[in-house]
């Protein structure tokens, strides 16, 4: 068997090396014991160099896999067939010179197709059944007489070898549907849990950081008024032409800025009803770029696209906070420009921020969004600051935030000859706007999260 076939996969459904050869040796210990038996203790006359040395033969089968790979390694879907038909094959080998299926031992056929249907796909499983069938098959029409006392032949009749060849069928096919199912149902609700502790962490997660977040603005809360009150004396002091006025004025709008993110925080879990608690898409992308207009980098919004009448939600410190964090970690990164586009129809609302830098990293593309889990690389001038500041929350909270009011939020580098990642926030348009059919409750919310549909086992 080739390097190729027996590549590793990660498959929940793959199966261990160890595994097989584990159970190949319970085969050989098996088989050995009982030609010995059959032969020495029966008396019945028995081909038995031919069995040994199909014996020999798994064993050595064995002894070569276990040298070549570890314990650990895991077999790609068919590179388990692979291993499984050969046991397959040699049992029917055993079985042709002892008898065919007049031999009782030809129950043990099932054996590989259980191990397939528990743990293998549905694919290479129906091959392997398959094989049995055939085997099966052949070996009610062709194989040596069963061994019997010598002198003394055993006739077994033949519509007791067709009833033999009509069960063996019919229970390779009933318990392979059956382990399969069984075995599937087990595997979903392993996936479900899996994706349950997942959220519980990134919800635990996320009420640590609330409390932090807390505590940081009750703490900033009198140090940024005295850099405020500094910062309003300086521009005071300070005559028009001076040229270190507009330095100071900058100044003033982040420390407006800080103040504006601090009372964000304290007001995530609170959403207004006053007559301005609801906006339109247009108007929540034009506050949410607002504060990084004077970036470096240009923000540039496209043309809304959609359907219908233009989508009018609540004004929700959730989303705004979620989405000033992306806008932010675009214009962070974007080499010249930040693209905003929106876009809706009668089902989904959806909006895209795309930028012109590098991208997010090929090798933790897939863990975008988990805790500790930094974005993207930076050049070499600024790697030394990303490395001291960078924990990869900001997109750890924004994504949280997000998927809290229903949206589903994916990120991905653009497709070429563009550069850049791209970032697409969708919402069913219900959800978005509030209306009859989101408000039966936060279930209905929590029901379009990508969590939700993960943990779903049925």
């Amino acid at each position: 068997m080739s390097d190729a076939a027996l590549l590793p996969q990660s498959s929940a459904r793959s199966l261990r090396l160890q595994t097989l050869v584990r159970l190949r040796w319970l085969a050989v210990i098996g088989q050995a014991a009982t030609v010995l038996f059959v032969n020495l203790w029966l008396g019945f006359p028995l081909p038995i160099a031919t069995c040994f040395a199909l014996i020999a033969l798994s064993a050595l089968l064995n002894i070569v896999l276990r040298l070549r790979y570890p314990a650990s390694y895991r077999l790609g879907a068919w590179s388990a067939f692979a291993l499984l038909a050969y046991d397959v094959l040699q049992l029917s080998v055993l079985l042709y010179i002892t008898g065919g299926l007049d031999n009782p031992f030809c129950i043990l056929l099932l054996v590989p197709l259980i191990v397939s249907a528990t743990a293998q796909e549905w694919r290479p499983t129906l091959a392997l059944g398959i094989l049995v069938v055939l085997v099966s098959s052949l070996l009610a029409v062709y194989h040596a007489p069963i061994p019997w006392h010598p002198g003394d032949t055993l006739n077994i009749p033949l519509i007791y070898s067709a009833g033999a060849w009509v069960a063996l069928v019919f229970a390779s096919a009933f318990t392979g549907i059956f382990t399969f199912n069984v075995a599937e149902d087990a595997r979903r609700l392993a996936k479900a849990l899996n994706a349950t502790e997942m959220v519980l962490a990134r919800e635990q997660h996320l009420s640590a950081l609330d409390g932090l977040a807390a505590a940081a603005a009750h703490e900033l809360g009198t140090p940024l008024a005295t850099i405020a009150l500094v910062v309003k004396e300086l521009e005071l002091d300070l005559a028009e032409d001076d040229p270190f006025r507009d330095d100071v004025l900058l100044l003033k709008s982040q420390v407006q800025r800080c103040r504006d993110i601090m009372a964000k925080l304290t007001s995530l879990s609170h959403e207004g009803d006053h007559p301005l608690a609801r906006q339109r898409l247009t108007h929540l992308l034009g506050e949410v770029v607002e504060p990084f207009r004077a970036f470096s980098a240009e923000i540039v919004m496209d043309e809304p696209q959609g359907a219908g009448p233009e989508p009018v939600g609540r004004r929700n410190p959730a989303i705004l906070h979620g989405l000033a964090n992306f806008v932010e970690n675009a214009v962070d990164f974007a080499s010249e420009r930040v693209t905003l586009g929106a876009s809706w129809d009668g089902e989904r609302v959806t909006l895209a921020i795309a930028d012109d830098g590098p991208g997010f990293a090929p090798g933790i593309i897939d863990r975008i969004g988990e805790p500790y889990v930094t974005t993207r690389a930076r050049s070499d001038d600024d790697r030394a600051d990303h490395e001291a500041g960078g924990l990869g929350l900001g997109v750890f909270i924004a994504k949280t935030l997000l998927e809290r009011t229903g949206a589903t939020v994916s990120l991905a580098n653009r497709d070429p000859p563009a550069r850049g990642a791209v970032i697409r926030v969708s919402w069913p348009r219900a959800v978005f706007e509030g209306t009859s059919r989101a408000r039966e409750g936060r279930e209905t919310i929590a029901e379009a999260t990508p969590w939700r549909e993960k943990a779903e086992i049925l």
